[in-house]
């Protein structure tokens, strides 16, 4: 799986999950935590659909918004963890 084909699935699982996503996410480099789109809990929910459909393992360290304000972001995090895992 590709970067693009991994952030179309974080995309798809936002807009499913979030309602709000619909009408805020524009494109995959929006701030998820800054719009308002998800929350702190929210990002739980995102780390553990990751987690779970990705086969990885989000390290505490990892929580950042380096790795999870954005779609993009998340992307990007989850071709990292893979490479370094697979």
């Amino acid at each position: 799986m590709n970067g693009f084909e991994i952030a179309s699935s974080v995309r798809d699982f936002i807009l499913e999950r979030f309602p709000a996503s619909r009408r805020r996410l524009r494109n995959d480099t929006d701030p998820l935590l800054e719009s308002g789109i998800i929350d702190s809990l929210g990002v739980l929910d995102v780390v553990a659909f990751v987690e779970s459909t990705f086969n990885i393992t989000v390290d505490d360290e990892d929580l950042s918004p380096d790795n999870f304000q954005s779609v993009a972001q998340m992307a990007a995090y989850v071709e990292r963890k893979r490479n370094v895992s697979g």
